[in-house]
């Protein structure tokens, strides 16, 4: 069976994107540690993810990046709160983008994964980079992933390509595709504040409770 590695945070939008590829590709997921206050709830949903899906999964720590980064996520800074109408409010998403940006962080964890899926002869590489957040998040947009995918094929002797499911889809449209696909969006843990039962305030626990809500599904 063919491999592919899975850049796996237990969030939405990774878990709806790796179950895409389920069927077809036998899936080695990795989760970062970089000490975002998420760390344990993410690495408990990814565990739990993989557990139901019979990915195979390792957590990889990254302590330097966590000294380097000034992100609220993994410093004492408060990590900002926000309504659902800030969302589509392009000055206030792009503040609270900035606040919680860790350096180059998909560009890290991309590589990583690019070394993982040349040593294990993977095919691909798994990420949930989408079009909602691409418009704050210039990681996150096609643009990068089309550039990335021109570095691997400069840069790797092996054919390995990034896919990103969802890169033009907004919220709605990843929890739609994760229905498609049965993905275990309830397994999956999205806040940024990393307690038991996610904040709801912080951006992107708002932008998945809002996705839900137009879709009538309850939120949990």
């Amino acid at each position: 069976m063919k491999k592919a590695i899975s850049v796996l945070s237990g969030g939405l939008d990774c878990t709806v994107a790796t179950c895409v590829f389920d069927e077809e590709y036998e899936i080695h997921a990795i989760t970062f540690d970089y000490g975002q206050k998420a760390v344990k709830q993410e690495i408990n949903a990814s565990k739990r993810i993989c557990e139901k899906m019979g990915w195979m999964h390792e957590v990889i720590d990254l302590p330097w990046l966590s000294k380097i980064s000034t992100s609220s996520l993994n410093t004492d800074a408060d990590i900002p709160e926000l309504g659902e109408d800030d969302l589509d409010d392009l000055d206030k998403s792009s503040e609270t983008a900035s606040s919680v940006w860790v350096p180059a962080r998909n560009t890290v964890f991309t590589s990583i994964a690019l070394s993982y899926a040349e040593s294990i002869g993977a095919e691909i590489i798994i990420v949930g980079w989408n079009g909602e957040e691409g418009a704050t998040f210039p990681d996150n947009s096609k643009q990068y992933m089309e550039k990335f995918n021109e570095l691997i094929d400069v840069g790797s002797p092996d054919k390995i390509r990034i896919e990103a499911p969802a890169i033009d889809l907004n919220k709605e449209e990843i929890v739609e595709l994760g229905i498609k696909v049965g993905a275990p969006m309830e397994l999956s843990y999205s806040c940024y504040k990393g307690d038991d039962k996610p904040c709801g305030v912080c951006e992107s626990c708002v932008r998945r409770k809002r996705a839900f809500k137009k879709l009538n599904i309850k939120y949990d």
